[in-house]
């Protein structure tokens, strides 16, 4: 990953605050620890922190046009760079490296702000338009990569994590409650809030553009859930279908000029990633698993089992559960609430996978594509609860207070899952689905707060 940050003043006759930006960068250096480079002018600086993955000789950031009108930052991958680049060269542009970087500026050139259109990645995406005196921020469609950003006096700052964006001591930090009840709702502040009350984060699937002192916001992708309903191919024929975009994608996301691998659990997400690796021409692929010591939480056995299986360069990692050591990095890292306890392991196996490999794919999303969590089953079950009779729902209500709890932290709750469920059911008809990722529910959130906390 790399980080990016910057400011740029409404007023052009305002310098680009360079000595803030610096600070800035300084914050995210983790992200981009080959290189840093700024672009300092009139109403303007921009900076970045790069790890070097593709093109790493001429690839470096801020980038700029060949006439020195538009500059660049952006941390991610364009996975259909080489395809955008033929097609720009064929309408005469010319380019002056091999890196995605430069395809974005010529896009541009062509498109304007719907440029990112035509984008297949990851990314972040700063860019400013000397001439136009125009700021164009962008995400990608899945918002993979963060871009946080700030409006105040006139000036908009941006960065890839919040810990860098609030270096601008202008940045109102009082604390948003409506933030903090989101939190305690979903153990994670939804966009396009953060904890404080003068930062954002910019939505994924979003342009933004900053011009003469005024912001403005455009959606430029949603899912079209239409398709379901008309398209009337068979299962067979869809199913091929979803293996040949699957295998697409992983052949797209294997574009690197640095060593490569994967993350493997031995679960279906990771090991299905594993082996489209190794289907679509991947060599020797290089998987990596990390270890814990406690049966109800380590992947060690089944991710062995199936790199044997693959006959993948596998490593694995044994690491000791110091989840007080890491908790600190990790919190500055994220620069806001944030509860997913799987972030401890995913942190602990990525900076070890780093001493071998600068980027590794993973399987995560598929759940969240594929309905794999038992949330998602959840509905179902609802509702049929609901219509059996009350002795029934009597009978249930005290069978989970005489359940027993796991003999480990890591362990399934079977006492907390059915009370959860239960707590589910009772609202299903008024929130369907939302509800069953409420950590806390509404009367315990009022519990904790003081009067005129979520108003003030």
């Amino acid at each position: 990953m790399c980080g990016i940050a910057g400011c740029v003043n409404a007023d052009p006759r305002q310098k680009g605050d360079r000595e803030l930006v610096q600070r800035m960068c300084d914050a995210i250096t983790h992200r981009g620890p080959d290189a840093e480079g700024f672009h300092s002018g009139p109403q303007v600086c921009l900076g970045m922190r790069r790890l070097k993955v593709i093109d790493l000789m001429t690839g470096a950031q801020p980038m700029s046009d060949e006439h020195n009108r538009i500059h660049l930052v952006f941390n991610g991958e364009i996975y259909n760079f080489r395809e955008l680049r033929d097609r720009l060269q064929a309408k005469g542009h010319q380019f002056k490296t091999q890196s995605d970087t430069e395809v974005i500026i010529h896009l541009y050139e062509d498109e304007g702000e719907d440029f990112v259109r035509h984008l297949r990645g990851m990314f972040a995406i700063a860019l400013w338009d000397s001439v136009d005196r125009t700021l164009v921020l962008a995400r990608d469609r899945l918002g993979k990569k963060p871009l946080y950003y700030a409006l105040t006096d006139g000036r908009l700052c941006f960065a890839s994590e919040l810990t860098a964006l609030v270096e601008d001591s202008s940045i109102d930090t009082d604390l948003d409650p409506i933030a903090i009840d989101e939190y305690l709702t979903y153990l994670f502040i939804p966009h396009p809030r953060t904890p404080y009350r003068g930062a954002k984060k910019l939505p994924p699937a979003t342009v933004a553009v900053f011009r003469d002192g005024q912001l403005r916001q455009n959606r430029y992708w949603t899912v079209d859930y239409r398709l379901g309903e008309t398209d009337r191919r068979s299962e067979e024929d869809l199913v091929d279908e979803l293996d040949d975009r699957l295998c697409e994608s992983v052949r797209l996301r294997l574009e690197s000029d640095v060593p490569l691998g994967a993350f493997l659990s031995g679960g279906v997400d990771s090991s299905l990633i594993v082996a489209m690796m190794q289907k679509v021409g991947a060599k020797t692929v290089r998987t990596f698993t990390v270890g814990f010591g406690d049966p109800s939480f380590d992947e060690v056995g089944p991710a062995r089992e199936f790199a044997q299986h693959l006959q993948t360069d596998h490593t694995e990692f044994v690491s000791d559960y110091d989840v007080a050591g890491l908790v600190p990095r990790m919190v500055s890292h994220f620069g806001e609430p944030f509860a997913d306890s799987s972030a401890i392991p995913n942190y602990r196996v990525a900076e070890m996978t780093r001493k071998q490999v600068t980027v590794a794919l993973s399987g995560d999303g598929g759940d969240e594509v594929f309905g794999g969590y038992r949330r998602y089953q959840a509905r179902k079950w609802a509702d049929t609860y609901n219509r059996l009779p009350g002795l029934f729902h009597q009978l249930v209500d005290g069978l989970g207070d005489r359940m027993s709890e796991p003999p480990t932290y890591f362990g399934h709750s079977r006492r907390k899952k059915l009370k959860r469920f239960l707590e589910y059911a009772s609202t299903v008809r008024q929130l369907p689905h939302t509800s069953w990722a409420f950590f806390f529910p509404p009367a315990t959130k009022q519990s904790l707060y003081r009067a005129g906390f979520t108003a003030s």
